[in-house]
Order: C-alpha cells, then structure tokens, then sequence
C-alpha cells in the first residue's frame, strides 16, 4: 500500500510530535530528579539536583567533628562528586532512549537525503531548539552557555 506524498508527510510530522511529547515529559521528569550518594563509613549523604545544584548534606553521625578541616572537605567533596556522576548517568541513560532521533532528524534538517522527498521537505525544522530543553539538562552545559571568548577591544 503507498500513501501519497501528503500521508507520508502528515505521518512523519506525528511521528516527530510523539517524540517532541516524550522529549518534553522526559525534560520534565529529570528537572525533577535527584541522586545522592553517600560515604563508605556512612557518615554523610548528598544530595544533588538534575543540574548538579546540592539540594542537601546529612550528616548521620558526629564522626565530623572530629575530622580535620581538609579530611572533612575531601569527604564532602567527594561525596558530591559521586552524586553528581550518578546524576549524569541518569541524564545519559534518559537521553540514550533516543538514540537514533537525532539522525534522522538532522538528515530532514539539513536535506542530505534529497532523493528521499519526505526528508527534503522536512528541511525547515529547527533542530536545535526542538533538542534545547535536553541539551540544556546534560552535565556540564551550563558552564558551556557561559563560556564565551571575549571579543579582543582595540580602542
């Protein structure tokens, strides 16, 4: 059976909302997420947020006050750390559901497919803002955002 050129298009175009819907619930099931992590001996857990923001530092002994200023740091920083990386991986393992979506998606953007009619006319979509919400989530982007080289002043 073969659809005209209008199915074939209104299909994609469904297929592409069904995977914008589950980008967007995703998005919004991780902006909610948490993962902590917590020392060998027990003595303290962090927890953190999906953009690594530590959302929280329990102290379940009083093992810390005895500690050394710099012990104690190390502790705490590497407790935080481990939180951190197992919120990446959960972000990662997320996004990994859409493997395979963003190919597919960058050949309808940028048309490299032409004898395909169905992608060359797919040509106008806004990739980057349709992937924003995710890109934005993934460890590390916000200091990619801010990083900017400063534009050289010869006055």
């Amino acid at each position: 059976m073969t659809f005209s050129f209008e199915e074939q298009l209104a299909q994609a175009m469904a297929a592409m909302e069904e995977q914008q819907i589950k980008m967007a619930e995703m998005a919004r099931e991780l902006q909610a997420a948490t993962a902590s992590a917590t020392t060998k001996d027990r003595m303290v857990t962090a927890k953190v947020g999906a953009q690594g923001e530590v959302l929280a530092l329990t102290f379940h002994t009083t093992a810390y006050q005895e500690m050394a200023p710099a012990e104690l740091a190390a502790v705490l920083k590497d407790v935080l750390n481990e939180a951190k990386a197992r919120m990446g991986e959960r972000i990662s393992q997320s996004m990994r559901s859409f493997d395979g979506v963003g190919e597919t998606l960058r050949l309808a953007v940028t048309g490299e497919r032409e004898e395909d009619p169905l992608l060359s006319a797919l040509g106008g979509l806004d990739l980057d803002a349709l992937l924003a919400p995710l890109t934005a989530m993934r460890p590390g982007a916000d200091r990619a955002r801010t990083s900017h080289k400063q534009d050289e002043f010869n006055g």
